[in-house]
């Protein structure tokens, strides 16, 4: 089951000035083909973005799963705008200089939470390092507005690091979200590679200060494989995310958004994502969703369900 590491050369050969990543590309499997999206339900949905005038990550980011969710009445509402403060290697949000921020947005997203008559609803944001709190206002208001209209649909905050501001951090969990949600994304190695605007102890720190401040509160992470981590590095990840009480966490396929970002090491097999639940299951997460095509928001009405995590 161990798979061996890329080699930092290889995966550091990236885009430099922007240029394309030279490296072979590996051949996709066929467990990770997916339909096109489309249908009524999905174009409902997304007239309904277009005339609120909101971001989701499911375009944002590229989303495999954006027909299905969508079909599922089912979206992950970005907020903050569309432009990142940081630029992660992995990611296919737009990196840049943000917009002001948009008073505004929190009842335009509470108004197609009701009008999509949503269940379960997951909300994040790019990171704005720009703001003097990171945006966690905006978070805990979008909170207040659904509750307001929706009180039976509970909410799910996707959030970033906030730069390891505590007050920030606070502001967000007094809210009373039903799932806190950060992901850790990779393994400590890969970390100045993908994700250099980030830290893996901060990121651990985050999710361990949730759960000090509020004991009840249901925490998750995700992690993505096939940068180049081994086998061992993912497991110890999951370890690391139980010692700091994460209830949930996702571990999906990482899947390449353009030639600029970082390569696909390896696409992990269908056996090993189960391999990866069995052994996050007995590690003792309430629930583990695990599969190449799982993201963080994947399914996560249901993953809601199972953790009991509902208002």
């Amino acid at each position: 089951m161990e798979s061996q590491p890329d080699s930092l050369v290889q995966i550091a050969s990236r885009r430099a000035g922007g240029a394309a990543v030279a490296d072979a590309p590996v051949r996709k499997p066929g467990w990770l083909k997916v339909k096109s999206p489309g249908g009524e339900t999905y174009a409902e949905v997304r007239r309904l973005m277009r005339d609120l005038k909101l971001h989701t990550v499911c375009e944002e980011a590229h989303c495999p799963n954006v027909g299905d969710c969508w079909n599922h009445r089912a979206a992950t509402f970005l907020i903050l705008g569309d432009v990142c403060t940081r630029n992660c290697a992995y990611c296919a949000v737009a990196h840049g200089t943000p917009e002001p921020l948009d008073r505004e947005e929190p009842r335009r997203l509470a108004e197609a939470v009701e009008a999509m008559r949503l269940r379960h609803v997951v909300v994040t944001s790019v990171d704005r390092d720009d703001l003097s709190d990171g945006g966690a206002g905006q978070y805990a208001a979008v909170v207040r507005e659904i509750r307001l209209r929706m009180a039976e649909t509970s909410v799910e905050l996707l959030i970033p690091d906030f730069k390891g501001d505590e007050a920030a951090l606070r502001t967000v969990v007094e809210a009373r979200a039903d799932i806190l949600n950060h992901n850790l994304e990779t393994v400590p190695r890969l970390y100045r590679i993908a994700r250099p605007g980030g830290r893996y102890d901060r990121a651990l720190e985050l999710l361990a200060r949730a759960k000090r401040m509020d004991p009840l509160q249901v925490t998750k992470s995700g992690i993505m494989v096939g940068l180049g981590e081994t086998w061992d590095e993912a497991v110890t990840a999951l370890r690391d995310l139980r010692a700091v009480q994460a209830d949930l966490v996702t571990i999906g396929q990482y899947l390449r958004p353009s030639p600029t970002h970082l390569p696909v090491a390896r696409y992990w097999t269908p056996d090993e994502f189960a391999e990866l639940r069995r052994i996050g299951m007995a590690l003792g997460f309430r629930h583990v969703e695990s599969g190449p095509l799982v993201r963080s928001s994947y399914h996560a009405w249901e993953q809601a369900e199972r953790a009991g995590a509902r208002p």
